[in-house]
């Protein structure tokens, strides 16, 4: 890349916890350096974002708090920082994830193009001062087809509005990854059909639904087995609405799996997604169609159609009563769940589509139309 093309990017992220936009960005940030460009990180330091970041070879800004919490002095001493970083580091193009770093990017981004991604559609608020801002942003991006939708409802001209769908990492979920059989082994599920979900165990992630659904699919499938894998708050009550359904010795709480979840997603027969949480373009399900697994979606986020998903490989197909049983899944959304083959656009793994690579091609295309 000639150093006329080259671009330097700084990425501004109001988020220290490894969930929601961190990951999309650190695999952004990774891409678009691989692809040749300058790009630095701005985040809330002090917690596992930074570490992940450091751990990948990012060593972020540090002359940015990004403290959502903070007053409006230290937030008018940050867009002022931002400012000076953007003049310093001669930065063609600023890029914002949330609310709080977007109105910092407006204030601070000088003659440099400014750009938000929206990461859900919760994020998108269509009255004044929220939608003045949309339509001064020189590129808004959206994860999903629904937020693409809203953002048109908050009057974002069209041409600077671009959807850029999820992006998954092929080479680490692979189809038979390495360990699935060592963790069907550690849950005692070694011949049995596995059924799992990746989700923080958190208010409207559908796992009191996904649990009631499953007790009505063991009746017919006695061997079948259900893996949460996560952590939250409602821990507790979930495993006592297990306790309360006789479901102890059928439903299974992995906790928070990070290093081995390629091989946990490979021990599953089937993925289940019933919430998109704070990250719309539903990244946990991506992860299981590149793991190779069939997955089961609600109408959340960027699976705008409840439909079952499987890649298109020849490779064994599971049983429908896998999904079809599962009356309390059907009636979720607003429509019922098709038990139907299907392989999303753009998701081809042969074609290694929707990588990071072609997310930076759209992020880019949404700089050049400036």
């Amino acid at each position: 890349m000639s150093g006329r093309d080259r671009l330097t990017v700084l990425h501004v992220v109001a988020n220290r916890w490894w969930t929601g936009s961190a990951e999309p960005v650190l695999r952004l940030v990774l891409g678009l350096r691989a692809c040749g460009h300058r790009v630095l990180l701005g985040l809330a330091a002090g917690d596992r974002f930074e570490a992940k970041a450091r751990e990948a070879g990012v060593q972020p800004v540090e002359e940015l708090s990004l403290d959502v919490k903070s007053g409006p002095a230290a937030i008018v001493s940050d867009a002022r920082r931002l400012r000076a970083l953007v003049t310093r580091e001669g930065v063609d193009v600023v890029h914002t994830h949330h609310s709080h770093d977007h109105w910092l990017g407006w204030w601070g981004h000088g003659t440099a193009a400014l750009i938000r991604t929206f990461h859900n559609e919760r994020a998108v608020r269509a009255a004044w001062p929220d939608s003045a801002l949309y339509r001064r942003t020189d590129a808004v991006v959206a994860v999903s087809r629904r937020i693409e939708e809203r953002l048109r409802q908050a009057r974002v001209p069209g041409g600077r509005l671009h959807r850029a769908d999820g992006v998954v990492d092929v080479a680490r979920f692979v189809t038979d990854a390495p360990g699935a059989a060592k963790v069907r082994e550690e849950f005692g599920v070694v011949g049995a059909p596995l059924v799992g979900c990746v989700a923080r165990l958190a208010a409207g992630r559908g796992h009191e639904t996904l649990i009631e659904g499953f007790g009505l699919l063991s009746r017919a499938l006695d061997g079948a087995r259900l893996l949460l894998v996560g952590k939250g708050e409602r821990r507790d009550a979930l495993e006592a609405l297990v306790k309360r359904l006789g479901l102890e010795r059928r439903v299974f709480f992995a906790g928070y799996r990070d290093a081995d979840l390629p091989a946990v997603l490979g021990a599953l027969d089937v993925f289940v997604l019933m919430g998109a949480g704070s990250d719309d373009s539903c990244r946990a399900a991506l992860e299981g169609m590149a793991a190779g697994r069939p997955v089961l979606a609600a109408r959340v986020g960027a699976a705008s159609k409840p439909v079952v998903y499987h890649w298109e490989s020849g490779k064994r197909r599971p049983s429908p009563v896998l999904w079809l049983r599962i009356e309390r899944l059907r009636r979720t959304g607003a429509g019922p769940i098709a038990g139907r083959s299907h392989t999303p656009h753009g998701l081809d793994r042969r074609a290694g589509a929707r990588t990071v690579d072609t997310h930076c091609e759209t992020r880019l295309e949404a700089v050049a139309s400036r």
